[in-house]
């Protein structure tokens, strides 16, 4: 089994008009917000064993502020291909994946990643900003994860309900 993670960004500011999309910082809601996820990552016992990125600055920033915050001692592969991107996308990074990895988690944006948690679950929900999914995949390799693999969707952590 292989445990997938999906974190949405934190709260993005919207105050600097001219910035571009990829350049958003967070907002003080999601630089409050990205910690406490990195704290249920550690109460729940799902240190990710690896932690894909999207470069965003709203994604940076809050990958920083929850592995932080969890202890993660490890390192982030920072993809530029995160973001905007579609479930295909996500679901080609992990099927090149090592199968040595038992827990992984991706952050990135929506709707590519409501997308994946119902393509991969055939959950419809929404992750709010900063919400973490967790979803257990029934396969022993990253490269068996696709359409047809029936995930679990084992739990949704939402910083307002925490």
């Amino acid at each position: 089994m292989k445990i997938l993670l999906l974190l949405r960004h934190a709260k993005s500011s919207w105050k600097e008009d001219s910035l571009p999309d990829q350049e958003r910082p967070l907002a003080k809601r999601g630089l409050r917000d990205a910690p406490r996820m990195g704290v249920v990552l550690r109460e729940e016992n799902l240190m990710p064993d690896l932690i894909l990125s999207s470069t965003a600055r709203r994604a940076r920033q809050t990958t920083e502020l929850v592995a932080d915050a969890a202890g993660y001692p490890g390192e982030v592969s920072w993809l530029d291909e995160l973001y905007a991107a579609a479930p295909e996308d996500i679901l080609d990074i992990l099927n090149a994946l090592p199968a040595g990895y038992t827990c992984v988690m991706v952050v990135g944006h929506n709707p590519g990643l409501d997308e994946l948690l119902a393509l991969l679950t055939d959950e419809v929900d929404t992750l709010t900003t900063a919400a973490l999914a967790q979803i257990d995949l029934p396969v022993d390799g990253w490269d068996q994860v696709g359409e047809e693999t029936q995930g679990k969707l084992v739990n949704i952590w939402r910083p307002k309900e925490l």
